[in-house]
């Protein structure tokens, strides 16, 4: 069997009784540092141009991130190149950080100095492999080994920087593959590095944790962490990063718990690009955060700009499911849902507490529309129908129409397959409920009010019939039971204002038993008493030409 489960080994979590981060709660946002342009880029099918770069570049500290990773320089020549055209042409903002990766080899680090020569600030990320598996399968070193080439190059990227005074430099290390390092060789390692760099003296100093392949559960990543801050030397004079990747799928949910563990600084990219399942999203974290009333520092209200810039530049079209960003994650197409999310906004006001049923934000803080919050397909009911005829024309219907009107609409959608926009809807609606037949057309009304009740006289197509009762429906619903020999019983009809004003048009939907078939219109008029008589002409008018067209089928027959 080639599916056999049998030859992977469960990852062994940490024996940690006294963790304290389950009783965290995030209270404001992490130091972010977008590592698009490097980790995202290296992940790429075809990897960015420098126009798509600088376009990237722009976009990341137009949304106020103030560290971005913008390559590799010593590994390849066209991000060297865009880290000095990025320096010469004065592109970086005083207040951003750009970061560097480099390798702990005396070569490479000493052409990233070349690259970074004349900034104003940055930060040099020097990393070296730690895990288990890569020592022992891959450079096949013990411990005393791995660990010297990180003091090296702590020493190596420490000198460099000594040499261009001029910049404000910043140190970062990473020991690659920490979730596969066993958690005392870690501390080691760390703890060997800050003893050259010496954060507690005043140099500025970031130990980043990668998850570069996600081994196990966010919560074990959590508790490596937390012990990770607990016993590493100098730990309140340095920040503590974290780069989860999705190998799993819980990279957001990672880094979350890594900050709740201890965690200062979270890196990854937009939209989650890069190796394998791709990085952390940073969007997905910043929108989390923002959903629970805290400040992301990070200004994502333009999504529709995001979002096409990644997708240019990457080349990676954006999912319709993306958390926060995709085209249908506020979209509504269940029944319920739609209802419940009708309900809830038509309380809603500006300046309220948002507690909007199924959207756990407002869809306009990220410029998306109401509008496309409640579509329509086969799966929807009532209220999501009547709130599309409410939002785009002004249309209110009462509960009983709504269900009755409701059923066509999804007749249309199985029919015709996939969704039926607003204007199929206003469609529909016209030609079940609000379609006049000519000879049915109302010409004219008077009324005269005794106190015995209404005489009522009306005038359609080439008729004009009288008739009494206690109001004005009653009245004309005798006059065309006499006319037209049938039998009229109104079960419910009621009367909207459209607008305000004198100039205020009106709607009136009815529903009849005429001879005991039930029939619904609606009508639109300029005052309520026109729009309620034509309504119930056109009642009335639905059933004779269902009766003619029986008959005309018996006849031909």
């Amino acid at each position: 069997m080639g599916f056999d489960h049998r030859k992977y080994v469960a990852f062994q979590p940490v024996q940690k009784t006294d963790r304290r981060w389950p009783d965290q709660v995030i209270q404001h946002a992490p130091t972010w540092c977008a590592v698009d342009l490097r980790d995202g880029n290296q992940a790429l099918v075809k990897p960015m141009t420098v126009a798509q770069k600088q376009r990237l570049f722009d976009l990341l500290v137009k949304l106020g991130f103030k560290e971005i990773e913008i390559g590799f320089p010593a590994a390849s020549q066209p991000d060297f190149d865009f880290c000095r055209k990025l320096i010469e042409e004065n592109r970086v903002p005083d207040d951003v950080r750009i970061q560097v990766l480099t390798q702990a080899r005396p070569e490479l680090i000493a052409r990233t100095y070349e690259a970074l020569e004349g900034a104003k600030n940055a930060i040099v990320h020097v990393y070296n492999s730690t895990s288990t598996v890569q020592r022992e399968k891959v450079f096949r070193m013990d411990r005393e080994g791995i660990k010297e080439i990180a003091v090296n190059g702590a020493r190596i990227v420490k000198s460099h920087a000594e040499k261009q005074p001029g910049t404000n430099w910043t140190f970062q290390y990473s020991p690659e593959s920490f979730t596969g390092t066993e958690l005392d060789f870690a501390a080691e390692v760390i703890d060997a590095v800050n003893e050259v760099w010496r954060p507690d003296q005043g140099q500025p100093v970031i130990i980043n944790l990668p998850a570069t392949v996600e081994m196990a559960t966010p919560n074990v990543f959590a508790d490596q962490i937390e012990w990770i801050c607990d016993n590493v030397k100098y730990r309140e004079h340095f920040q503590i990063s974290v780069h989860t990747h999705n190998d799993r799928g819980c990279a957001v949910a990672a880094a979350e718990l890594a900050v709740m563990a201890g965690a200062d600084r979270v890196e990854g990219t937009l939209m989650g690009n890069g190796e394998r399942t791709g990085n952390m999203d940073l969007v997905t974290m910043a929108m989390n955060l923002y959903s629970q009333g805290i400040d992301p520092t990070l200004d994502l209200s333009g999504m529709a700009e995001i979002t096409d810039v990644v997708e240019a530049c990457t080349e990676i079209p954006t999912h319709p499911r993306h958390p926060y960003a995709g085209e249908l994650v506020f979209t509504a197409f269940s029944g319920s849902h739609q209802d419940a999310i009708r309900k809830c906004l038509s309380t809603y006001k500006e300046g309220d507490k948002w507690e909007i049923a199924y959207l756990p934000i407002d869809p306009r803080d990220l410029g998306r529309r109401y509008e496309e919050v409640v579509r329509i397909n086969s799966q929807s009911g009532k209220g999501g129908v009547a709130y599309v005829l409410e939002r785009d024309y002004n249309i209110a219907m009462p509960r009983w129409l709504q269900i009755e009107f409701s059923k066509v609409v999804q007749q249309a959608a199985e029919t015709e397959g996939g969704e039926v926009d607003s204007d199929t809807i206003h469609r529909l609606f016209e030609e079940k409920y609000l379609a006049v037949r000519p000879e049915w057309r109302l010409r004219t009304y008077d009324l005269h009010r005794t106190d015995d009740g209404v005489t009522a006289t009306v005038e359609f197509g080439s008729e004009r019939l009288s008739g009494e009762g206690l109001g004005a429906v009653e009245a004309v619903a005798a006059a065309v039971e006499k006319r037209f020999d049938v039998r009229l019983a109104v079960e419910a009809y009621e009367e909207f204002a459209l607008g305000e004003g004198t100039n205020a048009n009106a709607m009136a939907c009815i529903r009849i038993q005429v001879n005991g078939e039930p029939h619904s219109a609606a009508a639109l008029a300029e005052d309520t008493t026109s729009a309620t008589l034509q309504a119930l002409l056109s009642a009335v008018a639905n059933h004779v030409a269902v009766t003619e067209t029986s008959a005309s089928g018996t006849a031909t027959a």
